[in-house]
């Protein structure tokens, strides 16, 4: 797991074959000048891991939690943040070549974010078959 995206975090609850984990940015992220981008904002947050393993989790025991693979990281990237600048710099610039009113083209811009964002949530049941987590206990 030494080049994956990994967090440490605590088991919040087990089931059947799920553990919660309660995941708390480092204290490296709190100095990094990116940390607004990236999405660690210092507050704390659950990834759920589907794993046929639970059983062997208590809650409060710590763990660390890792995509599977690199390139899952860099395709959330790609959905929450690369395709919703195009779709809005496209609808916005797409508007106003057709000579229409700034406010007119503003609005069909965020028209068009909203629609993505609906079809993303719609859509949220496939991201969660292919974005997975593994999980080790922390030493």
């Amino acid at each position: 797991m030494a080049n994956q995206l990994q967090h440490k975090g605590v088991v919040e609850s087990v089931t059947d074959d799920v553990v919660i984990v309660s995941v708390v940015p480092e204290s490296a992220c709190a100095g990094c000048h990116a940390k607004g981008i990236c999405g660690e904002r210092g507050s704390k947050r659950e990834i759920v891991v589907r794993t046929p393993y639970a059983a062997e989790y208590r809650p409060g025991e710590r763990v660390v939690v890792a995509l599977e693979h690199n390139r899952m990281g860099l395709m959330s990237v790609v959905w929450s943040y690369v395709l919703p600048l195009i779709v809005l710099l496209g609808v916005l610039f797409g508007v106003k070549a057709f000579g229409i009113d700034d406010g007119i083209a503003a609005i069909s811009a965020m028209g068009a974010m909203s629609l993505y964002f609906v079809a993303l949530y719609v859509m949220r049941r496939m991201f969660d078959r292919k974005i997975k987590f593994t999980i080790i206990k922390d030493l």
